[in-house]
């Protein structure tokens, strides 16, 4: 341990004191000269010693402007985010309204348009209600539908109100055949791991028949419940096949059950206003088209030898 010093102890008092007194008297002097001389030099201090200092102030002051502009830029892109995201549900929901009104515009009075309510309740994912009941003209089995194409059936039917299934249903099934008549088959729920995973499979198909992909499949009228013509789906591919008996096919399902906010109800006190129901999800087919066909058997367009 190095022995204490008192010599130096007081030089260091000294000129910590000489030091002081010195600052005091600078202080003193700064206040008596003109006002003048104290802006030059604060201003030669400001350029030289304290500049450093000074930039960095102001660097923290921009940092501190930018995050706060920043803070307020993610507000307002959160806000206009949510702004055109009820904007693009609101014009998905347009366009399907504009849709089903096309359809019962097209279609006639048969048509009972109704708004859907999911219960939410478990075990009841594939039903809902509908604000139609039997004072509209609805019944038991009648189908619901969409401009897509088939969503359901009614179950059962209240004074104002009714509940139906839709195809996910394990329940459902549905006569049905080719676009053009040619090959028949049942189509039914093949249900997935989750809701989203539902399929159609068309079943029953002749094992020499063919279907190629995204051919459309209608309801085929025969029963007593859905009549032809309604679109049920398109064929995506082959499902399966049973040697020498059956094959069948995955279907894209016309419409997603989950989807469905407003619906259209087929009943039978008016008559529809069409000749034939593809025409509504199908237009394309036209009655001038099939005269066209049915003049010209071999399809070339030119005359028959006999």
């Amino acid at each position: 341990m190095p022995p204490f010093d008192s010599d130096r102890l007081n030089a260091q008092r000294r000129v910590d004191i000489v030091l002081s007194l010195a600052f005091l008297a600078l202080a003193g002097l700064l206040l008596i000269i003109p006002v003048e001389a104290q802006q030059q030099i604060s201003s030669s201090l400001r350029g030289s010693v304290l500049a450093p200092f000074i930039w960095t102030q102001d660097l923290l002051r921009q940092t501190r402007v930018r995050a706060a502009e920043i803070d307020e830029l993610q507000l307002q892109l959160d806000s206009t985010l949510a702004v055109v995201s009820s904007q693009r549900t609101l014009l998905e929901e347009n366009l399907r309204l504009r849709a089903l009104l096309d359809l019962r515009e097209r279609g006639g009075a048969a048509f009972r348009s109704a708004s859907v309510v999911r219960p939410g309740t478990h075990g009841s994912e594939s039903m809902f209600l509908l604000d139609v009941g039997g004072e509209d003209g609805v019944r038991v089995n009648q189908p619901v539908v969409m401009a897509e194409g088939l969503v359901g059936v009614i179950r059962e039917v209240g004074p104002n109100s009714s509940l139906a299934m839709d195809w996910t249903h394990p329940d459902f099934r549905v006569s049905a055949m080719t676009l053009d008549g040619e090959t028949y088959g049942i189509v039914e729920t093949a249900r997935g791991a989750f809701r989203e995973e539902d399929r159609l499979l068309l079943n029953g198909v002749p094992y020499h028949t063919s279907i190629a992909a995204g051919v459309p499949v209608v309801t085929s009228g025969r029963g007593t419940v859905y009549p032809r013509g309604i679109l049920v789906g398109t064929v995506l591919e082959l499902a399966e096949t049973e040697a020498g008996w059956r094959r069948s096919y995955w279907l894209e399902p016309a419409v997603r059950p989950q989807r469905a906010t407003h619906v259209l109800v087929l009943t039978d006190d008016e008559p529809l206003e069409v000749e034939s129901l593809e025409l509504l999800w199908i237009p394309e087919l036209s009655p001038e088209e099939d005269e066209g066909n049915s003049g010209d058997p071999d399809g070339a367009g030119g005359e028959v030898p006999l």
